[in-house]
């Protein structure tokens, strides 16, 4: 895993003064070019920045679903989570199949808060004879780092929209974020897939040299499509104008979840209910003006998603500000 630079959090946050850095806490996500990934060293930040004691490491790379297991056996102490993964995690299911201790490890993930994760993007360039999802048969996709909540999450979408299933009707390839979308980039691949608020950054770089196509499925209804959404995706449309290179003449249907950062559950509640409260009573400090940091809401945050519990701490703030009784 690789930190997150000194210039990525200047980038992020213009204000804070520095306090005493008496309590180190590790803090993991995925790769740092990603949009939730931003969203937590966003929140390292204006915590680092504005609670007293508290020093938050932020390490980007590798899959939120490794990370939640370190979380539970103690090694980290905070990391991404999404309320679909962690029900899995604490079922021992998809990806915790041969996770003996997933279950029990789960016991001590908590919730400090939820967001956005942002419409997946099904992307091919415009030039293509892949106009629909249902065309990517014989393709060669990169869904997401395989093992990750992203790609069961990719791969769930199309086999439910279009019946096709990925490693039999599709190469999906196995890359990490940062290969995956450098694929894309050099024509490698034929799809790329990501989740994002859009604009998002990654193609925004794509469509400065390259014209990019959005794949909605033929159908996106039907029984396969609601089981899978099941409670805690839903529905969202891509735009069409979002960039400028974008082919679409329409809104793209696709999905999207929401993600968290979630914490040991036995971590101190002062500690929780500090970081909680540095970030929410000073999200102004919050200058970019990427979608993302425009779609947090303490409401959202503080919802009831999944099987996951509000960590004591972070509870105890959402109901000092009403949005939780």
């Amino acid at each position: 895993m690789r930190k997150f630079t000194t210039a990525l959090a200047a980038s992020l946050l213009l204000a804070g003064t520095a306090h005493a850095e008496d309590q180190k806490l590790k803090m993991a996500t995925i790769a740092p070019s990603l949009g939730a990934a931003i969203a937590m060293s966003t929140f390292a930040n204006v915590v680092n920045n504005n609670a007293e004691g508290i020093e938050i490491e932020v390490s980007g790379g590798g899959a939120a679903t490794v990370h939640m297991m370190e979380v539970g056996r103690g090694n980290l102490d905070m990391s991404m989570t999404s309320p679909v993964v962690y029900n899995l995690m604490s079922a021992g299911k998809a990806m915790y199949a041969n996770q003996e201790e997933a279950p029990e490890l789960a016991k001590n993930l908590s919730l400090v808060m939820w967001y956005p994760y942002g419409a997946y993007h099904f992307a091919v360039r415009a030039d293509s004879d892949i106009e629909i999802l249902d065309d990517i048969e014989g393709a060669s996709v990169f869904l997401g780092p395989q093992g990750g909540g992203a790609y069961n999450a990719a791969r769930g979408w199309v086999q439910s929209t279009t019946g096709l299933v990925a490693g039999e009707d599709f190469d999906a390839i196995k890359a990490n974020w940062q290969t995956g979308y450098q694929a894309f980039l050099d024509g490698k691949i034929d799809v790329y897939v990501t989740g994002c608020l859009d604009p998002c950054g990654q193609f925004i770089q794509f469509t400065e040299t390259e014209n990019v196509r959005f794949l909605a499925p033929e159908s996106h209804e039907g029984e396969a499509v609601a089981k899978f959404l099941g409670k805690w995706r839903y529905k969202a449309d891509i735009p069409a104008g979002a960039y400028s290179g974008q082919k679409n003449e329409s809104a793209v249907t696709s999905f999207d979840t929401a993600v968290g950062i979630g914490a040991r559950a036995d971590l101190d509640e002062d500690t929780v209910y500090h970081m909680t409260k540095a970030f929410w009573d000073n999200i102004d400090q919050v200058t970019s003006d990427a979608p993302w940091a425009k779609a947090l809401n303490v409401e959202f945050a503080a919802s009831k998603r999944g099987l996951m519990e509000l960590h004591p701490g972070a509870a105890r703030y959402y109901r000092e500000v009403g949005v939780l009784k």
